[in-house]
């Protein structure tokens, strides 16, 4: 009985033991959005991740991409921030303005800091301090697709590099001939069917408006009004009111695709770099990357991608750190955000993406974040910028005044603006 017991008790110190090594683990929390193949990939790396280290777990916090900051700003009045967050690189002055974020200089590798590209520096960086908050592999742009059958057709040129992009008279000519060619019914998809929920209107149609001279606020004074709603501004969504009017365009309800969709019945589409991955599968040798049009005096792209920062409330930063270094080296990341067609942010990345090396299929894509990308307002009220402007070229395309659209979108602007003093010490900078 004696020895029983003795194994009994050696039994239990065990458990507790092995109990105690479990509390004894440090967790640290990742809010995240993406589709299922991403998800995927974070919990292979983080699998890898914890059996490298076996006194760590990392807990996943995942949030739809549509409402993603929905459910962050849940997490913020619920005090509950997690130790990374991933962030849609234009509302970081807002998050780092807040308190949410912490420089992430001291936590990264260093080798990872010094193999980030220009722009994707730019994307995680706080204007006032200059200070890096987030960093990413990748960074973005958009492009246009073609449907190489239906250019030739129309006797289309094909723009070989950025600095030989279409001017507008050769876009709407292009447009107004594609409207005409058999097996085209719409000459153009924008994607309207990805709504005003997500960051798409503002990213993707706002460089199209800045190209022709308008931008979306003063970026001196901070102010809305007289810039979002100037003659240059009316304009240049006059025009693309018009694409919409002429039936040019994909209407939303037509869904996110029709350009490699059964029949092919967008001749065009202004599509994310992401989109060339699905196409180019469906459409092989009649895909056609073409530059972003230059619709007034000057090119203009957009870049800024989901990137990942450290909260301020996290507990352990270093550990947070040690996995995000360890989740921007990972080769099998890479390798799947390779499949993904992602824009490189790392130039170690770039090296090994032939897609966007010179003569690449997305050269030209790699080429505009150099030449003529322009990164959304940098500001904390870019929340409000985006959610007016959106909303503004929403009513706009659905038939509203063009002007009157605008003027509210930067009255709503300024209000927020005012409403929160200038965001000190951003009104400082006028």
């Amino acid at each position: 009985m004696g020895k029983r017991l003795l194994m009994l008790l050696l039994s239990s110190a065990s458990l507790a033991a092995t109990a105690g090594l479990a509390d004894a683990k440090t967790v640290i929390h990742m809010m995240h959005q993406g589709d299922p193949g991403w998800v995927k990939t974070y919990a292979d790396v983080t699998r890898r991740f914890e059996d490298a280290n076996p006194d760590v777990d990392v807990d996943f916090i995942y949030a739809p991409h549509d409402a993603y900051n929905e459910k962050f700003s849940a997490a913020v009045m619920s005090k509950q921030l997690p130790d990374i967050m991933e962030i849609d690189a234009p509302f970081l002055a807002n998050y780092v303005w807040s308190g949410y974020l912490q420089p992430i200089k001291p936590l990264i590798d260093k080798d990872i800091i010094d193999d980030m590209t220009a722009s994707n520096i730019s994307q995680g960086t706080y204007p006032i301090d200059k200070d890096l908050y987030a960093v990413g592999l990748t960074d973005s742009s958009v492009v246009l697709y073609g449907n190489r059958k239906y250019l030739e057709a129309i006797g289309a040129r094909i723009p070989k590099s950025v600095d030989d992009a279409w001017t507008r008279a050769e876009f709407e000519g292009y447009l107004e001939k594609l409207s005409k060619l058999d097996g085209v019914k719409w000459p153009i998809d924008i994607f309207r069917g990805y709504g005003i929920k997500t960051e798409w209107v503002t990213y993707a149609y706002s460089p199209l408006l800045e190209s022709a001279g308008c931008d979306l606020i003063d970026r001196k004074t901070w102010k809305a009004a007289g810039t979002l709603d100037s003659d240059a501004c009316v304009g240049a969504l006059s025009m693309m009111q018009s694409w919409v009017k002429n039936g040019w365009v994909v209407p939303g309800s037509s869904g996110t695709n029709q350009f490699y969709a059964e029949g092919r019945p967008a001749a065009l589409a202004l599509g994310g770099h992401w989109f060339y991955a699905e196409a180019a599968a469906a459409m092989k040798d009649d895909i056609v990357v073409i530059p972003l049009p230059k619709l007034g005096d000057k090119g203009a792209s957009p870049n800024g991608t989901w990137i990942w920062g450290i909260t301020k409330t996290s507990e352990h930063p270093d550990v947070a750190g040690k996995f995000l270094s360890f989740l921007l080296k990972d080769k099998e990341y890479r390798d799947f955000a390779k499949q993904e067609s992602a824009f490189p942010g790392l130039k170690s990345f770039a090296a090994d993406s032939p897609l966007y090396a010179p003569g690449g299929a997305m050269a030209v894509a790699f080429e505009q974040a150099s030449k003529t990308a322009v990164a959304r307002p940098p500001h904390p009220a870019y929340p409000a910028i985006t959610s007016a402007f959106m909303q503004a070229v929403d009513k706009v395309f659905n038939g509203g005044d063009v002007k009157e659209a605008l003027s509210e979108a930067a009255r709503k602007i300024d209000e927020d603006i005012d409403d929160n003093a200038g965001y000190p010490p951003f009104d400082a900078q006028q």
